[in-house]
């Protein structure tokens, strides 16, 4: 009797034990699934052919810029940080494009990410970055990059004369190919 009891007890546990183990697994999977479609549902949110949404922040010199105000050119909306090492070597190959099509109605629109308005100034300055420069200090937590669904750096979107997103993290033969 003895012995059937142990056995059982075990079995019993065991059973218990896979049936936890596996709603574990269960609840891990669903969660890992549920993550797994929310972030791509976020960079998901904007396509090519949507319209471009709003952009409305502050340049080097405090003025307010709106992407709205540049209908009509085509515009390289570039996320960026000074403190991101990719972001950094892309800005010189940015500025030589920029310097090469700016006569053909062609802005780059660079949209900082940094926390600190002196750190994005130097960085400028450094990287003798000329064209239009607009920041917001709220990081991640920015409403701009979250509405263009930015979760990482550096990443740009092409928008065409009317608005409209022609091209998520455009090659250097993609814009030309638009601005020429």
């Amino acid at each position: 009797m003895d012995l059937y009891f142990v056995w059982n007890t075990t079995f019993t546990m065991s059973s218990k034990k896979n049936n936890l183990m596996k709603n574990h697994m269960i609840k891990m999977i669903a969660l890992f699934l549920m993550l797994f479609f929310i972030s791509e549902g976020a960079m998901a949110q904007l396509k090519i052919g949507n319209q471009a949404p709003e952009i409305e922040l502050k340049d080097i010199q405090g003025k307010t810029i709106k992407l709205s105000d540049l209908i009509g050119k085509m515009v390289l909306v570039d996320f960026w940080a000074s403190w991101c090492a990719p972001c950094r070597r892309a800005n010189p190959l940015l500025e030589k494009l920029y310097q090469k099509y700016k006569n053909n109605d062609f802005i780059i629109l660079g949209v900082s990410l940094d926390s600190k308005e002196a750190s994005w100034q130097a960085a400028i300055k450094k990287d003798k970055i000329s064209y239009l420069q607009v920041i917001d200090t709220n990081l991640w937590n920015s409403k701009v990059a979250e509405s263009y669904g930015v979760n990482q750096l550096p990443v740009s979107f092409l928008v065409d004369k009317a608005g409209k997103i022609i091209a998520i993290n455009p090659t250097k033969e993609q814009i030309e190919q638009q601005v020429r």
